[in-house]
């Protein structure tokens, strides 16, 4: 069962808004509950790197796509860095001139300032509680900004990108993750399994149970697009933009064998059947649709336009 489905049964789901007003502390007690590492404590460097690479290995070619690695002597923003699980990633295997994290959740910068200072790394953490305000940096001091897992919960993410092109420096770059429309999860996952299985909001609409689904059912707002839409938002915002492909999570591979059940399911949206019957394979059994691993996490990168 999903880590989902078992919290959703556990508690009264309450109806929250996508309001791009919605509050602030609203989005803060969520975000405070909910982590990448679900607050695990490490007691010594090795468990923390053990755990790095384990929670990387869950997205198949994640870290290709969002590397840690050559940045060293840049200056690097994490912005949503949570509880610093990258931040790790780039204090060992890159030597930053300057790091900087920022989140929304106190407890979470907590959590990342505690397991630097396992490793002897000094980040600057800087708490945000609104992720539409102004990013507290000067223009064009960035480097680089790795931004994982963010932008697809705030609903005007569009100011985030203006903030991102006002502290790029001119030859700075940007990895982004973001929620790929075009995954198992979206068109397998939510679309079939959860309703059709486990009765998961079968009366919602597919875009309703994504949002109540990937972080759970309380999560203020979560949201995906195709890459060919992302990449129009992101070339929208000045950015010259580029996908670099998408990273399968682990319950995605791991449900792909229910893909025939669903293509056979008159209750399956014409979308979702068109997309499974479009599906290629690699040698590993990976799903690939329009040349791209057909996964949750999409990839891009960003640079300024005159680059």
């Amino acid at each position: 069962m999903s880590p989902f489905l078992k919290f959703w049964k556990k508690k009264t789901v309450t109806t929250l808004t996508d309001n791009p007003s919605q509050s602030k502390s609203q989005n803060e007690d969520y975000w405070t509950g909910h982590n990448v590492t679900k607050h695990k404590y490490f007691q010594t460097t090795k468990e923390s790197l053990e755990y790095f690479d384990w929670r990387n290995d869950q997205y198949f070619n994640y870290l290709n796509l969002m590397p840690v690695v050559d940045f060293d002597n840049q200056v690097i923003l994490d912005y949503g860095c949570g509880p610093g699980h990258d931040l790790i990633g780039f204090g060992i295997y890159s030597r930053p001139l300057k790091l900087i994290g920022m989140d929304i959740s106190k407890s979470s910068l907590a959590e990342a300032q505690e397991r630097c200072n396992l490793h002897g790394l000094r980040p600057l953490l800087i708490h945000c509680n609104d992720p539409e305000a102004k990013i507290p940096q000067e223009n064009e001091s960035i480097d680089h900004i790795h931004c994982s897992g963010v932008l697809h919960h705030i609903p005007d993410f569009k100011k985030i990108l203006r903030e991102f092109k006002r502290i790029l420096k001119p030859e700075g770059s940007i990895n982004l993750m973001v929620y790929n429309r075009n995954s198992i999860w979206y068109h397998l996952y939510v679309a079939f399994i959860l309703p059709f299985r486990n009765n998961f909001f079968p009366e919602l609409s597919l875009s309703e149970r994504f949002a109540k689904s990937t972080d759970g059912p309380e999560c203020p707002s979560s949201f995906c697009h195709t890459p060919e839409e992302w990449l129009d938002h992101f070339r929208d915002a000045g950015f010259d933009a580029r996908f670099r492909g998408a990273a399968v999570s682990m319950t995605e591979a791991g449900v792909l064998s229910a893909r025939f059940d669903a293509i056979q399911d008159l209750r399956l949206s014409s979308e979702s059947r068109k997309f499974l019957l479009a599906l290629e394979f690699d040698s590993a059994g990976f799903p690939i649709v329009k040349g791209h691993y057909a996964g949750i996490d999409a990839c891009f990168q960003l640079r300024h336009t005159n680059q």
